[in-house]
């Protein structure tokens, strides 16, 4: 039986569902095909990813293709609770609503394992940590399964060199159709439109302060420079930085560029990017948002402890007043703002990324009996196969090698 919250909003959910259908033409494709070929008949298959309207499609899809599936979301201020109701108006399992305490959140992330899954769909490790930790005995007939995201990618490697990831996981994070256009495009612009969204302002002009500079946190640099932003980076990787430099940002310290920033956004997946010498130097209504997975890269506590008090100034911002008289505004509580803000990622970004998470599923259900415990690379096979599908539906062209460019290729030396 699902856990939710008010089952009336499901017409609300299924007109949501509907419409983010019409722009993910490589999921309806595979649809068609898995429909036929069933490849998840017999499975039990968890899924725990920001739990909205494309998400619903990909829980959907799971079950078309043989799946029994149980849906949660991975965090709790960006679950839809009409998405949730119509999951579950449609028969789904589903374990989430919005704004859940830390207790309810956990409650339905083991309700959710409590499935006893074959096959699981990660975004940030919840699952991985709860079946590694207060309740191994729901991973007894565990296969394996994918990872959405950096910060979950990071904390499997963290697992796995020190022995304690006991099954195989697919980085799918790291398959080019999914960092390449989910982390850049899809971050880049879903964090603008939240932040443009909850606070109706201009950013033309504005002084923008983006901290890291890796697939997340250029996109969104790139996005505002073309809003008309000027931009600062911020960075600890050489590398990063001078990329930065040489792509037209300013590259300076966090120290540096505190007094300078009208609007800071972090997408790090490290924690007290900003802190309580930074909020010390800000300018009066700085604008403070978050794109990474966790809410730990701005530190609210120390926000809180140079606050004489909090106030929410509109939905989704809360001032914090200085005793110093300034007022610096959190967007989101610090948690994702595209997310929690906003509508997420486009739909026809989050199709390639959900097309390498139920083709990584699919793998997973195919070969994970054989596999090691670990993580590993999505088969370049996949990644390839979501390539071309995603060009098909754009209508696009793609040159190919003739025999001879092959040989060619093939014979240099």
């Amino acid at each position: 039986m699902s856990t939710i919250r008010d089952k009336s909003l499901a017409p609300l959910g299924l007109q949501r569902i509907e419409w983010v259908k019409d722009f993910m033409p490589v999921l309806s494709a595979l649809e068609t095909r898995f429909r036929q070929e069933k490849p998840f008949a017999g499975l039990r298959v968890s899924v725990c990813v920001h739990l909205e309207a494309k998400t619903a499609y990909l829980a959907l899809l799971l079950r078309e293709a043989g799946a029994q599936v149980s849906v949660t979301g991975s965090n709790p201020l960006s679950t839809k609770d009409d998405v949730c109701a119509a999951l579950d108006f449609l028969g789904m399992d589903v374990h989430a609503w919005f704004n859940a305490t830390p207790a309810e959140f956990s409650e339905h992330i083991r309700r959710t394992v409590e499935f006893r899954p074959h096959i699981i769909i990660d975004d940030g490790g919840e699952f991985v940590s709860m079946l590694t930790g207060e309740h191994p005995e729901y991973a007894v007939d565990l296969i394996g399964g994918c990872e959405e995201t950096t910060t979950g990618i990071s904390r499997l490697r963290a697992r796995a060199k020190k022995g304690l990831l006991p099954f195989p996981m697919l980085a799918v994070n790291d398959a080019n159709c999914k960092h390449l256009f989910d982390n850049r495009h899809g971050t880049g612009q879903s964090t603008w439109d939240a932040i443009m969204y909850a606070t109706n302002n201009m950013i033309t002009g504005k002084t923008v302060v983006v901290a890291g500079y890796g697939f997340c946190s250029s996109g969104i640099a790139m996005r505002a420079k073309g809003l008309g932003a000027n931009v600062i980076v911020t960075e600890v990787n050489p590398y990063r930085a001078l990329e930065a430099a040489m792509d037209g940002f300013r590259v300076m310290k966090m120290d540096d560029a505190a007094h300078l920033g009208d609007i800071f956004i972090t997408a790090t997946g490290c924690k007290d990017v900003i802190s309580r010498r930074h909020f010390e130097k800000m300018k009066h209504n700085s604008l403070l948002a978050n794109a990474g997975h966790f809410d730990v890269e701005i530190n609210k506590e120390h926000l809180k402890g140079l606050s004489e008090r909090v106030e929410t100034r509109k939905p989704f911002i809360d001032g914090y007043y200085l005793y110093d008289g300034r007022v610096l505004n959190l967007l989101a509580d610090g948690r994702l703002v595209n997310i929690v803000a906003g509508n997420g990622h486009p739909a026809e970004i989050m199709d390639l990324s959900f097309a390498i998470q139920l083709l990584g599923a699919r793998y997973i259900a195919r070969h994970g009996a054989g596999l090691a415990p670990g993580l590993y690379d999505v088969p370049e096979e996949i990644d390839r196969e979501v390539a071309m599908l995603k060009l098909n539906a754009m209508g696009l062209g793609l040159d190919e090698l003739s025999v001879e460019q092959e040989a060619y290729i093939r014979e240099q030396i």
